[in-house]
């Protein structure tokens, strides 16, 4: 049972739902952005993260494990090379960066991608409350019914508080997605728990995992248990005929450009989806080529050797649910061109079935009646990231990640476009603040002017 302290009603400009990449760029970019010359009054801002620490990806943080995108694609340079949040200025802190040139590589590792995200989140420590869900947003509407500033609860330690914000800006990542009718177990889980699930395991000598799923989580978390594990049997289960290469030639990755971004957002709803079929490959259900080629050779070793270990069943799929018990679990892989059932007793299924966007919807509560939708029903989101409304609501309602992929592209729910959206988001809430603080200046010299008649 939950208790409740007595509300905070202090007003911040800018509440932030979530503390990942998203919205730690978003507080690079206002830091920066105030501190230019000419620019407005500070705003101000606090965030608010369900995660106990900073964290992103941290249980796929695989040793080996490389970014997928350049190092330049971090949470300032593509906005502002000079910004001190970039990952060269990281290195450079680390004592790393000639280390890092000489190594003659793009991509770090994914471990040091996420010191560096660390590193620059430590700095921001002040305006950010871990260990906090947000439970609940309501509007604040002034005597005349317009709605200028927002309501947000906050779960934290068993106590609810009420923050008041003019603007919020939800990022709130995304949700992994298990098939129908599985649920989490000591022997089934999905791939956004590898590294805990392996330490918790009930065997430290497991003898067989099943690996379903044919993107590139699926593909790592076939690669790491099959290097962990020297005497365990790996099963890969994918529907393909095998791992799809990623197209990420210089072309195709131009659709993650700002610029794509104003193609996308201009586009009918035909050629949006012309877009997508087009260009899907270059993130869903593909994998990093020099992995596959990697996996494809363990498969070719093992089969001189006479000592398979990694099995890659190609065209198939699992039957039905796993039955899992206290000692092992239960699988049936079906080879979909012959129906052919092979049984398994395994120690543990892995799921790498991917991700959703979480439904922005679900934590705007009577907000959401005052939000535009599309003819899907879909949030309304124009090309600053702002959710369409109704007129009476002018608190602003901004929305970063996967959940506008539907009006701004592929880039969305990715690192690519992260700078450049910060900026473009920090730069419309200074002007609607800006413009608010315009507003009341306006009002309180028409009421003292009225006052002296």
């Amino acid at each position: 049972m939950t208790g409740r302290s007595a509300d905070n009603t202090d007003t911040v400009d800018i509440l932030g739902i979530g503390f990942g990449p998203a919205n730690l760029a978003l507080a690079i970019a206002m830091r920066e952005g105030t501190a230019s010359p000419g620019s407005a009054a500070p705003l101000s801002a606090h965030f608010y993260e369900k995660k106990p620490e900073f964290g992103w990806h941290r249980e796929m943080l695989i040793e080996d494990a490389t970014m997928q995108v350049s190092f330049l694609k971090d949470l300032a340079t593509v906005r502002n090379p000079m910004s001190p949040f970039t990952f060269v200025s990281y290195l450079h802190t680390r004592g790393r960066l000639l280390d890092f040139m000489n190594n003659k590589s793009f991509f770090p590792l994914r471990v040091e991608f996420h010191d560096y995200l660390e590193w620059a989140a430590e700095k921001f420590a002040d305006q950010v409350d871990y260990g906090s869900s947000v439970v609940g947003m309501s509007p604040v509407a002034d005597p005349d019914g317009i709605t200028r500033c927002i309501d947000v609860e906050v779960l934290r330690n068993g106590m609810r508080r009420t923050h008041r914000a003019r603007h919020v800006v939800l990022a709130t990542g995304l949700e992994p997605v298990l098939p129908p009718g599985v649920g989490r177990s000591p022997r089934t889980w999905h791939s956004s728990e590898l590294l805990r699930r392996i330490e918790g395991m009930p065997s430290d000598k497991p003898q067989r995992f099943v690996v379903v799923g044919a993107g590139q989580s699926a593909a790592e978390v076939a690669g790491h248990l099959h290097e962990r594990f020297a005497d365990a049997q790996v099963h890969a289960v994918l529907s393909r005929y095998g791992y799809s290469v990623a197209d990420d030639s210089a072309f195709a990755n131009q659709v993650f450009d700002p610029t794509a971004v104003d193609h996308y957002f201009e586009a009918t709803p035909e050629i949006k989806q012309l877009f997508f079929e087009y260009h899907a490959n270059t993130n869903y259900s593909v994998v990093d080529l020099d992995l596959i080629q990697d996996l494809y050779r363990r498969v070719y070793r093992e089969g001189v050797m006479g000592r398979r270990r990694l099995h890659v069943h190609s065209v198939s799929r699992l039957r039905g649910v796993p039955e899992a018990n206290a000692d092992a679990v239960q699988v049936e892989i079906e080879f979909l061109p012959t129906s052919e059932v092979t049984a398994l007793t395994a120690d543990a299924v892995v799921y790498a079935t991917g991700y959703r966007a979480g439904d922005p919807l679900a934590l705007l509560g009577p907000l959401g009646s005052s939000c535009k939708r599309d003819e899907q029903g879909r949030l309304q989101v124009g090309r600053d990231y702002r959710v369409a409304t109704e007129e009476t609501l002018k608190a602003g309602i901004y929305l970063q990640g996967p959940s506008t992929e539907h009006t701004h592209g592929l880039s969305s729910g990715l690192l690519s476009n992260i700078a450049v959206r910060a900026g473009e988001i920090a730069d419309a809430l200074e002007a609607s603040l800006t413009a608010e603080r315009h507003r009341s200046t306006e009002e309180l010299r028409a009421h003292e002017s009225a006052m002296r008649r």
